[in-house]
């Protein structure tokens, strides 16, 4: 009897074994620990079964080196877009890639940042500067990227915005910008 449990027990480990180091053998598999050292017969009976059981679950890898599975991961990451960004802002930041017309007429609405008005003979002058931190002087009716300037009285500037929505579709928008913003009110 005893002969017969030492025999099953050594076909469980011998299948055991050739299935541990192939996977130990495999890229997948270097953390695997070699098989074990040959033990007593009653030894082997308690933890034979359950390693066999457990190398018999695990599929063999055989894969390309690591290098090679590795190109195409970062490659497959760039191609994938981030679900949590918004697609809406991704199309303004690539409007702000965008190479821009020097002077007033390079000027984004959005992007500008009221600093002064000063009267003179000539009527109201509003003094703005981009984020660059290039000072403009602008006057009623100048000609902007993406809008132009209505009115300029002595707290604000009033512009005439041109846009698109998410859809693509023109969209026209009045803009008040105000030196002393009031609560809750954008510069």
């Amino acid at each position: 009897m005893r002969s017969v449990n030492t025999l099953g027990v050594a076909i469980l480990l011998a299948a055991g074994s050739s299935s541990l180091l192939a996977q130990a053998n495999s890229p997948g598999g270097a953390n695997m620990a070699p098989p074990a050292a040959k033990t007593s017969p009653r030894a082997s009976k308690t933890t034979a079964k359950p390693k066999a059981k457990a190398a018999a679950r695990k599929p063999v890898e055989t894969s390309a080196p690591a290098a090679d599975a590795q190109a195409p991961a970062d490659a497959d990451k760039s191609a994938r877009r981030d679900p949590f960004e918004s697609l809406v802002n991704r199309q303004k930041d690539n409007n702000a890639g965008k190479n821009l017309p020097p002077g007033k007429a390079g000027l984004q609405v959005s992007t500008l940042r009221l600093d002064g008005i000063v009267k003179s003979s000539n009527g109201m002058i509003a003094v703005v500067s981009n984020p660059q931190a290039r000072t403009y002087f602008l006057r009623e009716g100048d000609q902007l990227y993406d809008g132009r300037v209505e009115k300029i009285a002595m707290d604000g500037v009033s512009f005439h915005e041109l846009g698109k929505d998410a859809f693509g579709k023109p969209v026209e928008r009045q803009v008040n910008k105000r030196i002393y913003a009031s609560a809750g009110e954008q510069q």
